[in-house]
């Protein structure tokens, strides 16, 4: 069937599709929900087990972990086929929240998190990796606005339902509430994965490149809670270490990235980049935007963090509006438009602190969700299009592990601004509001980069030819 034949949403909520969606919702769920579990339910577990001085690294291992998981995923699917992979990792993740929420003290805590985030990174992953095997091309688009929807949800209700949970029962019940999730995604998996035929192990375990991995990504998580000239030397560091990755992989028998991984010779490698520095740009707000509209016009956290989440409905309801697009050439336009907008919006967002205009940072936000939305669909849609056969599940699952780091990298990026300015000793609005200009021209450069990137894609994408996954 040509792609250029219009997808309907009905489709991927029709008989045919109905249980490999929920497959890919669940799993995307699981992982959006345990991201923004951290805020909500574990202020609760400290204040009964005590170690108040480790709460943030219950974030931090977890999203570290995720990422090498998620490294890991293409690699896992290969030996163990999807079927496999998808249960023994949702059951690694099913170990790790029964030992959070059991947990004694909070050293254990911080145990059940890492071996939640290793499970559900490489499920997330492999749910990327499975989008091109299950769907036609001119469904893909469909698929990727009904995952912005779930972050979406998860962003508001993530935090709601933990706190509900927490508040109604107990914190642990905030983690207990994953194991029917788990088990329904399980049994969906059972019905609907085909077995498949399991590879041989012709390779050793990539301990080594994975462990690169994970200590670039440690370094990085550290460079966040740092002064800034350690900050700086940690992220030189991590920067080193997650580029050895990529050269050790470009260099294995058995890789766990596609060979042209971050290389701007190729449309894959181009993409990635972008798919790495828009969460890089938008940190900025993501990570300092609530917090600054308490310090400066003394809203609460609930107004505060309402007007943070405007962003993710601009994402998500921009994502479900353009997934119609057919033509190609609308498609490279929005592509080229998302980091525009992201940038404009960071415009915006630093404008209406500025001058104290609420209602410009709400527009500006939901400027930044549109650029995230608009154009995320169809950068990975044109990367798994113009990855080969034999790397489509290493692209595919270096999707979500990619914009994992880049949202990590962008955190400790803009502490490393913001402190250097000297936002954490500023007392008063003018200091606090002189000391944000520098994380916002950081972001905005970044914003610059993705949008570079972007045109070398598009361009790269044009005299490539598109796999067989174009003609489906």
């Amino acid at each position: 069937m040509s792609d250029t034949v219009e997808g309907r949403w009905a489709e991927i909520f029709g008989p045919r599709y109905l249980a490999v969606t929920t497959i890919l919702a669940l799993g995307v769920s699981l992982f959006a929900f345990n991201a923004f579990l951290s805020s909500t339910a574990l202020p609760s577990a400290v204040q009964e087990l005590g170690g108040l001085e480790v709460i943030s690294w219950a974030t931090t291992l977890y999203l570290v972990f995720a990422i090498v998981g998620g490294a890991a995923a293409a690699m896992l699917k290969r030996r163990l086929g999807s079927r496999r992979a998808l249960l023994s990792l949702a059951g690694v993740f099913l170990i790790g929240t029964l030992v959070a929420a059991i947990a004694t003290d909070m050293s254990q805590v911080l145990v059940g998190r890492a071996i939640q985030g290793f499970g559900e990174g490489v499920v997330a992953a492999l749910c990327f990796a499975l989008i091109p095997e299950l769907f036609p091309s001119r469904l893909v688009p469909k698929v990727f606005g009904m995952q912005a929807m779930v972050w979406a949800v998860a962003a508001f209700g993530g935090p709601a339902g933990a706190g509900a949970l927490t508040e109604l029962i107990s914190w642990r019940a905030a983690f207990l509430i994953n194991v029917p999730l788990v088990l329904i995604f399980g049994a969906m998996v059972l019905a609907v994965v085909p077995r498949g035929d399991t590879p041989p192990q012709a390779h050793g375990f990539p301990g080594l490149r994975l462990l690169t991995i994970g200590g670039g990504t440690m370094l990085v998580a550290l460079a966040a809670i740092v002064p800034p000239v350690q900050a700086a030397a940690l992220l030189v560091g991590a920067i080193v270490a997650l580029c050895a990755a990529v050269w050790l992989d470009r260099r294995s028998a058995e890789r766990l990235m596609p060979l042209d991984a971050f290389s701007l010779r190729s449309a894959v490698g181009a993409g990635l980049w972008m798919f790495l520095l828009m969460p890089i740009a938008g940190a900025a707000t993501g990570v300092y935007l609530v917090l600054l509209l308490q310090q400066l016009w003394g809203y609460g956290p609930t107004h505060a963090a309402v007007i943070g989440a405007v962003m993710a409905i601009g994402w998500s309801l921009s994502s479900v509006t353009v997934a119609n697009v057919r033509q190609r050439s609308t498609r490279r336009i929005l592509i080229r438009t998302g980091p525009v907008m992201l940038a404009l919006g960071l415009v915006g967002v630093l404008g209406g602190l500025q001058m104290a205009q609420p209602g410009l940072v709400i527009v500006a936000q939901l400027a930044i969700g549109m650029g995230f939305g608009i154009s995320n669909g169809y950068t990975m849609l044109t990367i798994m299009e113009a990855s080969s056969d034999a790397e489509r599940d290493r692209t595919s699952a270096l999707l979500p592990t990619t914009q994992s780091a880049g949202n990590a990298l962008g955190a400790a990026l803009a502490g490393v601004a913001a402190n250097a300015a000297g936002y954490a000793a500023a007392t008063d609005t003018g200091a606090i509001l002189a000391a944000i200009v520098p994380l916002f021209i950081l972001a905005m450069a970044f914003a610059g980069l993705a949008f570079l990137a972007a045109l070398r894609m598009v361009q790269l994408a044009k005299v490539t030819p598109i796999s067989a996954f174009a003609s489906e």
